[in-house]
């Protein structure tokens, strides 16, 4: 009979890749995978460990799946992913409640760890980081349309406030032949929005062809019967170029949508998160891609609160964020991070002005969204179909702008039944804050 196991995954879509091969290791192993953690005999909590109110959050989903030893058929806890790399000799002394905690690189040994914690034995499983598998069977946990293609693992950039290069390693690529085959076998399973991801995505290949290579990955994967979007997520500014932007401006499947994490735009501050390139440099870079990509939609991430971030340091990046206008915009308060040299700077900023700080950026980025969607009323947009919302009576989904979980929807009426995972044409009548409203016109394949 097998045993049941759930899985609670946290943080990134990298993160959820990994946990994703783990799920399909455990099923091959005949384990019967459950949503219904209280049925579970073992649930394990993949976990994200980047900044602290990540590591909160996996603490709490940590006590809060144990209470299922009293309640449920829980008799072991597990816990991988970054926290259980970053702190894995804290983990099984601090919380009692874990079972086994598991290292990035021991994930490859998830059977044979799951099977030795049902036994009894109460472990820290530790391997090389460089022995995380990036390929492998996968049971997704994305909608059965969309999937992330993790191509690349780890980090080569050091910026001062990053843990992620100390917890995931050096940056490796996969050849492109192993992306695409995978990509492959997503198509095969019904996926037709393919999300590219890896810690900086710009760097793809460097390491194995010599030269970044995104650009050589993209022109094979738009190859892929069945494949009808394309995203890429987490491009670095400086390493975008001319023939990137060609590419996505020329080729259909891409849709035109780039994530650039540019964290600030005071120079002084750029400089102290040694961040390659100036705030000159990506206002040329953006104004360069909204002239070859007209219709592109870009999303960016900032830090404020950064060590010895001053007033006028401030002022700087609010004043680039209501110039440039960026259609996506995600503002974080600085986390100071342990091992990372930006947490032994000087001149840290009270946790409350970086937070006030952050708010700030995005009511003025409420406003741009707003402004910006509202240009959208009268236009026409492709729309992936992904549900109905029975409470409103409408349904609901996502335009090539709108990458999954980060950014809006599109709600739309229809008098026929839409199948979820398909692609419709919808008139856009109205906007709600970062949400399009709008009514079908077409049903496409």
């Amino acid at each position: 009979m097998s045993r049941k196991i759930g899985m609670v995954s946290l943080g990134c879509p990298k993160n959820q890749v990994d946990a994703e091969r783990m799920l399909a290791e455990l099923k091959a192993a005949d384990f019967e995978i459950t949503n219904e953690e209280e049925k579970a005999e073992v649930i394990i909590v993949n976990t994200c460990g980047f900044i602290e109110s990540a590591k909160v959050e996996a603490i709490e989903n940590i006590i809060e799946v144990s209470a299922y030893k009293q309640s449920g058929n829980l008799k072991a806890l597990i816990v991988t992913g970054c926290l259980a790399e970053r702190y894995k000799d804290q983990i099984l002394t601090e919380i009692p409640e874990v079972d086994s905690v598991v290292t990035i690189g021991a994930n490859q040994k998830i059977v044979d760890i799951v099977n030795e914690a049902l036994n009894g034995k109460k472990e820290l499983y530790s391997d090389d980081k460089i022995k995380l598998p990036l390929t492998g069977d996968r049971i997704l946990t994305t909608p059965f349309y969309t999937a992330y293609l993790k191509v690349a693992e780890g980090c080569n950039n050091r910026c001062s406030y990053c843990a992620i290069p100390d917890i995931r390693g050096n940056f490796r690529s996969l050849p492109i032949e192993d992306c695409v085959s995978e990509a492959k076998k997503l198509a095969e399973k019904g996926v037709k929005e393919l999300i590219v991801v890896a810690q900086d995505t710009t760097n793809y290949g460097a390491d194995i062809y010599g030269k970044p290579s995104l650009t050589e990955l993209l022109k094979e994967l738009i190859k892929i019967e069945g494949i009808h979007w394309i995203r890429t997520l987490y491009t670095y500014p400086d390493k975008i170029t001319d023939e990137l932007l060609e590419l996505i401006a020329s080729e259909e499947k891409l849709v035109p949508y780039l994530d650039i994490p540019i964290q600030h735009a005071s120079d002084r501050i750029l400089k102290k998160m040694n961040r390659r390139g100036s705030s000159a440099e990506i206002e040329a870079l953006i104004n360069k891609i909204r002239d070859k990509i007209p219709n592109v939609t870009l999303r960016t991430s900032l830090i404020t609160g950064f060590p010895d971030e001053t007033e006028e340091d401030f002022e700087v990046l609010a004043e680039f964020v209501n110039r440039v206008k960026f259609d996506r915009l995600g503002c974080f308060a600085y986390s100071e991070e342990e091992g990372t040299p930006a947490a032994e700077f000087q001149n840290q900023i009270d946790p409350q002005l970086r937070q006030d700080r952050s708010e700030n950026i995005m009511n003025d980025q409420m406003t741009i969204a707003e402004e910006k969607n509202t240009q959208k009323i009268g236009s026409i947009l492709e729309v992936l179909v992904e549900g109905y919302d029975s409470y409103i009576k409408c349904f609901y989904g996502r335009s090539a702008a709108d990458a999954p979980d980060i950014d809006g929807k599109v709600f739309f009426m229809s008098e026929k039944s839409l199948e979820v995972g398909s692609f419709v044409k919808v008139l856009i009548n109205d906007v709600i804050e970062y949400d399009l409203l709008g009514e079908i016109t077409e049903v496409m394949k």
